[in-house]
């Protein structure tokens, strides 16, 4: 089964400088982003329905199901940029693993776990990093494009670190221990992905900022600030074991 989203992205289609040397790195570069945004919208899906499912209020569960068309509407935008470029926004869905159900420990426990990794760890450092590359990049079409998505990407992960903070608060100790080691993983997995996808080989001209392009190895430093200014003190803050967490994850072989 192909998504096909030429028709909605042709209507938003941006103006874009004309650098042919660059073309194929940024056509690259948003295909990626439209098929990463437009396929997380399940991972929203999802979570609304674990959030429902351990009893958690009804408003956020309905705004967890609207960040999932939020995430439609960043593919959308997305691949608006891939057409612009000259390419076509429709994509055959990527095998993805299945959505963690964590039905070792409760509906509860559950929700809380894959909170932190969605918003608290993946949307922060889409935060980050997105709002830096809106910093280099300048005023124009494409700028406002991505606006629109940090914009929504600053509310998912707001939204997750309030309500993380506030069902923590309904665990218990073991609870406590047991998202620890969960965290040892999950930001095991989130250094691996990051790193994965942050060439620190790539380095664009000066130019390349205007089609989004951005340099892999500040982009990696930018992720490391990021874990430790703002991700491991905001889950101390909660009661979490955040840097014993870091220091126990697997340190992947990209990282060294």
């Amino acid at each position: 089964m192909m998504i096909d989203l030429r028709m909605a992205s042709r209507q938003h289609a941006p103006a874009l400088p004309i650098i042919p040397e660059l073309a194929a790195s940024a056509l690259a570069t948003w295909r990626g982003r439209m098929i990463n945004e437009y396929t997380s919208a399940s991972v929203f899906e999802h979570l609304a329905r674990q959030l429902e499912a351990a009893n958690v209020d009804q408003d956020s569960v309905r705004a967890c199901r609207g960040f999932a068309d939020e995430e439609r509407r960043h593919g959308v935008l997305c691949g608006a940029v891939v057409e612009a470029l000259g390419g076509e926004a429709c994509f055959a869905p990527p095998d993805t693993n299945e959505f963690p159900e964590h039905e070792d420990v409760s509906p509860l426990e559950a929700a809380v776990r894959n909170m932190l990794s969605i918003s608290c760890l993946s949307e922060t450092i889409a935060v980050s990093l997105i709002g830096a590359e809106r910093l280099e990049m300048p005023e124009g079409e494409l700028n406002q494009l991505l606006t629109t998505i940090y914009s929504d990407e600053v509310g998912h992960a707001r939204f997750g670190w309030r309500l993380a903070g506030r069902l923590v608060k309904q665990l218990d100790q073991d609870a406590i221990a047991r998202l620890g080691e969960y965290l040892a993983v999950a930001l095991a997995h989130l250094e691996e992905h990051e790193l994965a996808h942050l060439n620190p080989h790539a380095s664009p001209p000066p130019e390349g900022a205007s089609l989004g392009l951005c340099n892999g190895s500040d982009a990696r430093s930018l992720f490391y600030a990021t874990v430790f200014e703002v991700i491991l003190p905001g889950l101390e803050a909660m009661g979490l074991p955040a840097y014993q967490a870091w220091e126990k994850r697997t340190r992947p072989a990209a990282a060294a």
